[in-house]
């Protein structure tokens, strides 16, 4: 391909029109660029179960529609993953319920145990990806310019380490009162502007640490 390795850490293969992802990607890489191409499908692990080394995978801008993290068990120090830009409408995160008698695992232990910032922006989710709370190093969630209509009370549970929330720009009408009551240490931004709410948010707001966060509400229909 006409990916560029500098031989150590960083793999570029962005603008290279590829549509699909190089088979020999150095395991050492750390830092892989891969945007603004034609890729469709993206799996994680390929069956061999060798881990790699990447901290930083860059997806933005391709033709993604459809993805699953629940296969990801060879990422265990991946740090960011970027996924603007794309036309991703199903984001799987929770695992399937293993088949009665087969052995069962730890999800916590085995699923990007390290990924601090996961950006989706720019795409066509219409729901908060399910099972966000399986990331237990998840500090920052980017998910502006989607089409999500309502936070429901279960889409950030167990999110116990995030602080940070972009939602800007969907179509936002509800939120549910405990949505946000077990984020402890959301201290930076939860950003809801552009949106459609119309209700008043004192329920929500109560139980937020107001002495940290910032909350951007701006342009919505009220």
């Amino acid at each position: 391909s006409e990916c560029q390795w500098d031989g150590q850490f960083l793999l570029n293969c962005s603008f290279t029109r590829i549509s699909t992802i190089p088979e020999d990607i150095s395991q050492t890489a750390v830092t892989a660029d891969l945007s603004y191409n034609n890729i469709k499908t993206f799996v994680c692990s390929d069956g061999r179960n060798e881990e790699w080394m990447l901290k930083h995978l860059n997806l933005s801008n391709n033709l993604l529609s459809e993805l699953t993290l629940t296969t990801c068990t060879n990422l265990p120090i991946l740090e960011t993953l970027n996924l603007n830009g794309n036309a991703i409408h199903t984001l799987t995160l929770d695992m399937p319920t293993p088949a009665h008698g087969a052995k069962k695992y730890s999800i916590v232990d085995r699923l990007l145990p390290a990924l601090k910032v996961l950006s989706v922006e720019r795409n066509n989710l219409n729901t908060v990806p399910r099972g966000l709370g399986f990331l237990q190093s998840l500090q920052t969630v980017h998910m502006s310019s989607n089409a999500i209509q309502q936070i429901d009370p279960n889409d950030f549970q167990n999110c116990s380490q995030l602080k940070d929330i972009d939602l800007r720009n969907n179509k936002i009408t509800k939120i549910h009162p405990d949505a946000f009551r077990d984020l402890n240490k959301l201290q930076v931004v939860l950003d809801l502007r552009e949106n459609a709410l119309t209700i008043p948010l004192p329920q929500i707001l109560v139980s937020l640490n107001f002495f940290q966060l910032e909350v951007y509400l701006p342009k919505n229909a009220w």
